[in-house]
Parts: C-alpha cells; sequence; structure tokens
C-alpha cells in the first residue's frame, strides 16, 4: 500500500501559472475544474505578487468615488477552488530545469518546479523617457494608484480653498491626463464628475477645476471607431474638459507640466494612462519576441518548448481573425484566451485535445461619467443612456464573483441616488503609488 501511494506521488504532475491577471485567473480556474471532473493527478498553482485577481477596467470608477476598491478584487482563497496560490513576484525562469525563481512579500528568494509553465504574468505602464514622469506622475494599474488619485485629487481641492496665492490654488485645481484611450478618457471623465461633486460640497465654483485631456493620437478613443470618438469628444468637450490632440508631455515638475508644443501648464496633479507594455519578466527569458511581448503560436504554446504556454498581455497571439496582427491586451481578450489555455494544457496532460485560439471581437463598452457611456457592442453603436445600460451590464456581467457583482450593482445604484463621498482617506500614499510600487515590483535589499 505504501509503495502504491509512492508510485502515485511520481506520477504527480504540476502546472505553475504565473499571474494573477484576467489570463492568469482564468486559466487557473478553468484547469482546476477540467482536472476535476477527470480526477487527474495533476497540482496548481498560481504564483502572483497580490493575491486578487483585479478588474481592472472599474479603476476609473475607484478614482472617481463610485467603487470601492476592495469591490473591484477577487480574492484567489476561497474562489480558486484546488488550486494553490502563492504569493510572490517571479524573478527568472530555468526553461531547460523546469524551474523558476520568486521572491515571496519577505524578499525571500525561493523557487519550485514545473511540469507545465503558463506564463501570464501581464503588463506594466509603458513609460518614456520624458524628465520627471516616474517621480511626478501617477498611472492607473493598481488600486493603489486609483486611491492616490482619488485622494490626492481631493486633498488639492481642501488647499486650494486655503491657499491665498491665485495662481497656485489655480495649479491645484489643474488635472492633467495623459492618454486619451478608454482608459485614460473613462478615467478623466470620473474625476470630472468627481471635481462637481467636491464643488458642490466644498462650496467653490466647479468652473474653477480645469482639466487637459492629452494624447499624440489624432482621435480620441480610437479603439471605438470614428463616430463614437467623436460622440465622446463632444461629451468631453460640454464638461469642459480640455481636449489636446497631437499633444504630450515634454517635462513634468512637481507643480507644472511643459508639453511638447513647449506650452506651460500649472498643475499638481498629472496621470499617466498612454498604455501599457509586457512585464519585464519576457526580457529575461531570452526568447523571440513581437514588439516586447512573447511570440507564441496559434495554441497559445511557445514554439520550441512544448510544456511551455503564454498569452495575455505579455504574449503576442496571433489573431486568426487578421492574419498577420495580434490581438490587443484587452481585458475581453485576455479572458478567453486565458479559457483557451486551460483546454490546450490539460490536453498536453492527456485531457481532451487542442485547439486554437480565435476569437471575433465582440466590441467595447466606455463609461463617460453621469448619465452617459459610448459602446459598441456586436458592432451595433450605441450612447448616451442606452450605452450606459450596457455598460454598466457588461460589467456585472464580467467581473467572475457573484459578491463582487451585487457590491457593484449597489455601488451603481448609490451612485444614481445619492452625491458621491467627497473624503481624503490616505489609505494610499505617494511612494505606494509609485509605478515600480503598484505594479509589484520588489525593491532592493537593504541588507
Amino acid at each position: 500500500m505504501a509503495e502504491h501511494r509512492a508510485d502515485a506521488a511520481e506520477q504527480r504532475k504540476s502546472v505553475v501559472v504565473v499571474g494573477s491577471g484576467f489570463t492568469g485567473f482564468e486559466c487557473a480556474r478553468s484547469l482546476a475544474r477540467l482536472l476535476r471532473r477527470h480526477d487527474a493527478p495533476v497540482d496548481v498553482t498560481i504564483i502572483s505578487p497580490i493575491d486578487y485577481m483585479l478588474y481592472t477596467p472599474l479603476l476609473p470608477d475607484v478614482a472617481g468615488g463610485v467603487v470601492d476598491a476592495r469591490f473591484v478584487t477577487v480574492p484567489l482563497a476561497g474562489t480558486l477552488k484546488g488550486v494553490r496560490a502563492v504569493r510572490g513576484h517571479v524573478d527568472s525562469v530555468d526553461l531547460d530545469a523546469r524551474t523558476l525563481a520568486f521572491t515571496d512579500p519577505e524578499r525571500r528568494s525561493l523557487s519550485t518546479s514545473w511540469d507545465r509553465l503558463v506564463l501570464t504574468p501581464g503588463s506594466v505602464t509603458r513609460l518614456f523617457d520624458i524628465p520627471g514622469l516616474a517621480e511626478n506622475a501617477r498611472g492607473l494599474k493598481s488600486t493603489a494608484e486609483a486611491l492616490y488619485l482619488r485622494d490626492h485629487v481631493l486633498e488639492q481641492f481642501e488647499l486650494a480653498c486655503l491657499d491665498g496665492d491665485g495662481t497656485q490654488a489655480q495649479a491645484r485645481r489643474t488635472i492633467v491626463v495623459v492618454g486619451a484611450s478608454y482608459s485614460g478618457t473613462e478615467l478623466v471623465a470620473q474625476l470630472r464628475a468627481l471635481a462637481d461633486a467636491a464643488a458642490s460640497q466644498m462650496n467653490f465654483d466647479p468652473q474653477s477645476v480645469r482639466f487637459v485631456l492629452l494624447d499624440l493620437a489624432k482621435q480620441v478613443m480610437p479603439e471605438v471607431g470614428e463616430k463614437l470618438g467623436e460622440s465622446a469628444m463632444r461629451v468631453l468637450r460640454r464638461r469642459g474638459i480640455d481636449v489636446r490632440l497631437g499633444t504630450t508631455l515634454k517635462e513634468v515638475h512637481p507643480d507644472h507640466v511643459v508639453l511638447s508644443d513647449d506650452s506651460v501648464i500649472g498643475t499638481r496633479t498629472v496621470a499617466w494612462v498612454t498604455g501599457v507594455t509586457a512585464s519585464p519578466l519576457i526580457e529575461t527569458l531570452q526568447l523571440p519576441t513581437e514588439k516586447g511581448r512573447l511570440k507564441v503560436q496559434t495554441d497559445l504554446q511557445v514554439p520550441g518548448h512544448p510544456d511551455v504556454f503564454a498569452a495575455g498581455d505579455a504574449a503576442a497571439v496571433p489573431d486568426l481573425t487578421q492574419p498577420g496582427k495580434v490581438t490587443p491586451p484587452t481585458a475581453q481578450h485576455a479572458t478567453r484566451q486565458g479559457k483557451t489555455l486551460a483546454h490546450n494544457v490539460a490536453a498536453s496532460l492527456g485531457y481532451g485535445t487542442k485547439k486554437q485560439y480565435k476569437h471575433r471581437n465582440m466590441g467595447l463598452v466606455v463609461d463617460l461619467g453621469p448619465r452617459y457611456a459610448v459602446a459598441n457592442p456586436l458592432n451595433v453603436h450605441l450612447s448616451g443612456l442606452p450605452a450606459k445600460l450596457v455598460t454598466r451590464g457588461y460589467h456585472l456581467y464580467a467581473i467572475p464573483r457573484l459578491v463582487n457583482r451585487w457590491a457593484v450593482a449597489l455601488a451603481y445604484l448609490t451612485d444614481a441616488v445619492f452625491a458621491r463621498t467627497v473624503v481624503s482617506i490616505g489609505l494610499s500614499s505617494e511612494d505606494d503609488a509609485s509605478f515600480a510600487a503598484a505594479e509589484g515590483i520588489p525593491m532592493p535589499r537593504n541588507d
């Protein structure tokens, strides 16, 4: 009997999933379900710097004070049944030895082995060599960044009410958002709504709050098409947002920014929401990449490594609906790639057959603040209240946990009936919201 147990232990396989974003979370969850059906002797482990899956599309709502940060985090514990969750930042992978090294929250160096490796480390904010950017701007890739932006904006409004210097007060009431894609556009719209609520409750003129949205592109939100992009532009301008296309930052200082056209804007708040780039882990693998993303086959396998799979923001997944192109780094693709990953990893272990990743674009939804949104579900162009209903309905459907859906639905209802809560709680410091800290990159030890 003891010999039988030893043989069974030797036959057990291990699958390690790196990253708990949309792709890694969905892969681990779906894979565990598939393996349970076959009573397969396979252990599934997910390693991530955080112990939750972050529903990033609602971060603008967190920054705008609509949704609590807890509601957009789906805990790994209790949600991923049959999956071992390990808190750590993966530093390196040895493909030949089938091991990987990671750093835990106490900065201890640990390692683990694997029979199948799933690389879904996600992405980090794409930064450029702009003087002062990393020190004086903040992104929107984590709850820490979203909470910091909300608290910082409200604190600046409070300080502006006390500031006797009109120029300094105006700088405190000026918010610069860089990036007119859907994330940046949603952020500026939600911060505008937060500013209006703050002006009403703090008794200052809402028109004194200035918003500037910058982007080098020729159109706001090119992802949704020209028609909806123009509709969004009209809404932004109607709400007093100064949209400057073909323009970006040249320098960022603590109390002002210099734009690419050499104009100067006094501001204490700069949000950098210009896009993402693959996790730094990808560079350490020394494998072929495409625009920084790891090259994979249509079945999401890494070429030349049949036991290694990758998908999500960190992988250049071929788009079979548009030959020659790769799928964009969106939550929609990430979730569906996670399901395909699970299916193909299970198939590589002898449970089922592999399939190619192919997904038709279902459209995008963009929330533009109170009573307005734009959306193109199944290529049907919507704007205004109908788009608002579709947008919020989609998010409630897409969040992968009933408790979170319930909480977000109540937050939406509260926002529709009551004024937004205007309070700077101080849950996230300026250091917490720095680009490196917010993205879970461990800092060097001072030993």
